[in-house]
């Protein structure tokens, strides 16, 4: 390049530079002659600011990834484990359940059918995932679940509880063995007792079990005493006193199974089952067989109904997910005498086994000299009972007055025997064997809950059994066979 061009090109860049730098100088000036000059403590913020500004995509949170498993869904939800620390009333609990983790294993698999559902309306209410366990030291989730104080159903309503929370009771109906029903009242409740003990959990439960007069009037005792009033602290009834521990050992022993030697199988986090309207009078077991249900599963989902059929209870049923769809349509084109059977109506139960109790019930007059005592010592029953029984409140008899008692000798425990029978093909060239287990029926079994118990089909353990009816009584012995 020649000198001259060079120079040409060097004096056409001083000339743009100089035309830059005048802009900028009066831009400068303008600012300054506008606005109040700022300090540099001023800009500071501003530079820290944008020295602290990160990628988008480091700012950005994972998508937490949805548990396939209801278990592992309630562990995440658990609120009540802050701060509770070593608790000797808790580890007493929790070694129980170490001890016996048959007891959980048995009430997972029967709330394998509810849980879900449980977990899903204590999430919709923020309240904490441990009630979902409050069945479990209830009832040990058996819908069917009776105690002496009349109490009734998952959640174990007395009658005049459950009236109060709208859970209608009659001969044909009782809204205390309703899943939905009962679930939600339930909810009611313990979301009332927890407003009415300002927010605190432990005196939320403490109600639930106690009532909350009894766990006021602790309080202000203690209050009165200037002594603590939170839970722990608090003069309650023995029941009340383990009540709560209980439920916060369990939600520990379900944290970690495995640590205390309990295997809970896993069950799916989506609904088992769905809501269909029904428009008229349904015999269970009609329906059951319109949609290929299983009839004592579809009893297990709606309990409520005590004869098995929809008398003065609510105007749907639950069934299986799988077969809500099939059932819609059956009954839309199907008459209404097709779903009504012409037996005469009895209750299935009253109480957890009252199809036992009205086979076994027996009279005795009372003679003079007897007592309650001698009473009860001959016929091998307890006084608590014959108490009961007979709803008397002291031990005064009188002469020819009539008492009622019932047969405990079949309420006791199932157990498992275990016998290998060997058939020979009658080639003799090869053998096939089967085991045979008899199991005893205990209190709140059902055909389903054995089969599922067992891993068999309930088609074939009716085969096995074809003298047992539906409703399966304590005490009775059941054949189940599996190849060996």
């Amino acid at each position: 390049m020649s000198s001259p061009i060079r120079k040409a090109i060097n004096s056409d860049a001083l000339t743009r530079l100089a035309q830059v730098i005048a802009v900028a100088v009066s831009a400068t000036l303008a600012g300054c002659s506008s606005h109040v000059p700022q300090t540099e403590a001023t800009h500071t913020p501003n530079i820290a600011a944008r020295a602290k500004q990160k990628p988008v995509w480091l700012s950005e949170k994972p998508t937490p990834q949805i548990p396939q498993d209801v278990w592992e869904r309630m562990r995440q939800g658990f609120q009540l484990q802050d701060n509770l620390g070593v608790n000797p009333r808790i580890e007493q609990q929790r070694l129980w359940f170490a001890s016996n983790p048959s007891f959980l294993e048995n009430a997972g698999e029967r709330g394998s059918l509810y849980i879900h559902y449980i977990v899903e309306r204590l999430e919709e209410r923020n309240m904490p995932l441990e009630l979902a366990l409050l069945p479990v030291i209830e009832s040990a989730y058996n819908p069917m679940a009776y105690s002496r104080a009349d109490a009734v159903g998952l959640w174990q309503f007395i009658p005049s509880t459950g009236r109060y929370f709208n859970l209608r009771q009659t001969r044909f109906y009782d809204g205390r063995r309703d899943i939905t029903a009962s679930t939600t009242a339930a909810m009611d409740y313990l979301s009332r007792l927890h407003d009415m003990f300002n927010g605190d959990w432990l005196l939320a439960l403490a109600a639930y079990n106690a009532g909350e007069g009894t766990v006021s009037r602790a309080i202000e005792r203690n209050e009165r005493l200037g002594l603590p009033t939170d839970y722990w602290n608090l003069p309650l009834p023995a029941e009340t006193q383990a009540y709560v521990p209980k439920l916060l050992a369990l939600s520990q022993v379900v944290l970690a199974p495995d640590a205390y030697g309990v295997n809970l199988n896993p069950i799916a986090n989506e609904p088992y089952f769905q809501v269909v309207e029904i428009n008229q009078r349904m015999d269970l077991s009609k329906v059951a067989a319109v949609a290929n249900i299983d009839e004592d599963e579809l009893f297990q989902l709606n309990p409520a109904f005590k004869q098995r059929t929809t008398i003065d209870g609510p105007q749907h049923l639950l069934v299986p997910t799988s077969k809500a769809q099939l059932l819609t349509a059956s009954l839309s084109t199907m008459r209404p005498e097709e779903l009504i059977s012409q037996r005469s109506l009895k209750p299935v139960f009253e109480g957890a086994d009252d199809s036992e109790i009205a086979s076994l019930k027996r009279a005795y007059r009372v003679k003079r000299g007897d007592n309650l005592g001698t009473i009860a010592k001959a016929n091998k029953v307890e006084v608590k009972d014959l108490q009961r029984w007979n709803k008397l409140n002291g031990k005064d008899l009188k002469v020819g007055q009539t008492l009622v008692m019932q047969d405990t000798t079949k309420r006791k425990s199932g157990r498992i025997n275990t016998v290998v029978a060997v058939n020979s093909k009658t080639n003799g060239k090869a053998t096939n064997k089967t085991q045979q287990t008899q199991y005893k029926v205990k209190q709140g079994d059902s055909l389903y809950m054995v089969a599922k118990r067992f891993n068999v089909e309930m088609q074939h353990l009716k085969r096995w059994n074809p003298r047992v009816g539906q409703a399966l009584k304590p005490g009775q012995m059941l054949t189940v066979a599996s190849p060996h």
